[in-house]
This record gives C-alpha cells, sequence and structure tokens, in this order.
C-alpha cells in the first residue's frame, strides 16, 4: 500500500469576509457620490443588503448549534459574540432550541423556508 499522505483540506471560511464588506462598499459610495447610482438603484441594493444579512445571521445561527455539538462550550464561543460573557451565545442558543433542537432540523428549517425542500 502507498503511503502517500494527502494534505488535509483548510477549514471552511465565510463566504465573505469584513475587508470584502469595506472594498464593496468603498466602490459602491464612490459610484453613488458620481451619480451612477439613483434611488431606486440603492433601494434595490438594500433589498438584496438586507436578504445577505439574513442569510448571514442564519449561518452564524447554523454554526453556533454546530459548535456546540462537537462540544465547544459557551465560554469558547462567547468571544466571538463580542463580549466575555456566555450570556449572548446561551440566550442565542435558547431562543434557536425553541424550534430546533440541532444543527441539521436548523440546516432541513432554512431548507423548507426558503423552498428548498
Amino acid at each position: 500500500m502507498d503511503d502517500e499522505s494527502v494534505a488535509p483540506s483548510p477549514p471552511p471560511r465565510a463566504p465573505i469576509t469584513t475587508a470584502d464588506v469595506l472594498a464593496w462598499l468603498e466602490q459602491t459610495a464612490e459610484a453613488a457620490r458620481a451619480g451612477e447610482l439613483d434611488a431606486p438603484a440603492l433601494i434595490d441594493l438594500l433589498g438584496q443588503l438586507r436578504q445577505a444579512s439574513t442569510a448571514c445571521a442564519n449561518a452564524s445561527d447554523w454554526a453556533l448549534l454546530a459548535a456546540r455539538e462537537a462540544g465547544a462550550s459557551l465560554r469558547q464561543i462567547a468571544p466571538v459574540f463580542g463580549k466575555g460573557y456566555v450570556r449572548a451565545p446561551a440566550a442565542r442558543l435558547e431562543k434557536l432550541h425553541r424550534e430546533v433542537l440541532s444543527s441539521e432540523q436548523f440546516l432541513e428549517l432554512m431548507r423548507r423556508r426558503m423552498g428548498g425542500g
């Protein structure tokens, strides 16, 4: 048997970063200042951003559930909520658990809400 080592794949990354958003925002703001975007275009853009924000919040909720299922403690999770307290992730988990008990159930709920299953 060959002893070829396969490099592990890198961990998944969020599909968008703060730097991506800032670069996009600077370009879009410049286009708006130049008069290239009118009010209807900006309103359409606002709608797209609101939908993207909801999608990111849903992805965050899924990751929170999955992290807990993988054994992460609330103390380990708390710093990503911006505070050193476990209240924020605990409250979010409590709210999520009113609808679903696992990350897989959450994913199925999102599929149903989006008409994908």
